[in-house]
């Protein structure tokens, strides 16, 4: 199943409103440990996979980065990327990432964020990474943490008064589809297990070099009550592996 969720005019309309949206990656909670396992990316040719309005775009062309591909199931999506970028050495694909068939040993890193929770089958995605990247390559990713997404509802367990009591975790080892409510309702994501994430990647042929379960920046934290409970539970999983 390859659900758009984010063409449809109620979810984006709601998407856009997330502080990642109006401040880019800056105002990502994972996005000042995901850059700390980032290499040097002057000179490299970069793929990135469920690209949204193009921020890591713009970004591996700020670090110099010689060339840029983005892909993005959501023609939304890419219409405001290509609106914020004025440069003729990033590309942006109308495409699933599923169905990505790039030449092989095209790419020096594969990056990808929050996108691969929404895909049926990791394991085929990582074959087809571990094919279109250059010996020695990046594949650099952040997924929602599986212990986030065990459940359907994906929420705190709360008192009488709305206080956060904890994070219930619950069929976790049951891997597969989690209807949820992400903004709007009937949002499908795909729940799996770490070793799933570990065990797909060494299966494809990589080698796993870094793994990160980030918590927001002390000054989003020092900003935002809401955010000092992210440090209750995992939201976020980031993990670099090499070809």
């Amino acid at each position: 199943m390859k659900q758009n969720k984010y063409d449809d005019a109620n979810f984006f309309s709601a998407y856009k409103q997330m502080p990642r949206s109006i401040k880019g990656l800056e105002g990502a909670g994972e996005w000042h440990e995901f850059r700390t396992l980032l290499p040097d990316l002057r000179d490299t040719t970069i793929l990135d996979l469920g690209c949204g309005f193009g921020w890591h775009c713009r970004y591996a062309r700020e670090q110099q980065a010689s060339s840029v591909v983005g892909v993005d199931i959501s023609e939304k999506m890419l219409q405001t990327a290509r609106d914020q970028t004025d440069d003729p050495a990033i590309t942006y694909i109308h495409m699933p990432i599923e169905d990505i068939d790039f030449p092989a040993s095209q790419f020096d890193v594969v990056l990808s964020s929050l996108a691969f929770h929404y895909i049926e089958s990791f394991e085929a995605v990582c074959k087809k990474v571990y094919d279109c990247l250059k010996p020695g390559g990046t594949f650099i990713f952040s997924v929602e943490h599986p212990i986030f997404t065990s459940r359907n509802e994906q929420d705190w367990s709360y008192d009488g008064e709305g206080n956060r009591l904890h994070w219930p975790v619950d069929q976790y080892q049951t891997e597969g589809i989690r209807e949820t409510t992400f903004l709007t309702e009937n949002v499908i994501k795909y729940h799996r297990t770490i070793s799933t994430y570990f065990n797909d990647l060494i299966g494809a042929g990589f080698a796993i070099q870094a793994v990160n379960e980030p918590v927001p920046s002390e000054e989003m934290m020092k900003d935002d009550q809401w955010m000092q409970d992210e440090t209750r539970r995992p939201m976020f999983l980031i993990i670099s592996a090499v070809k």
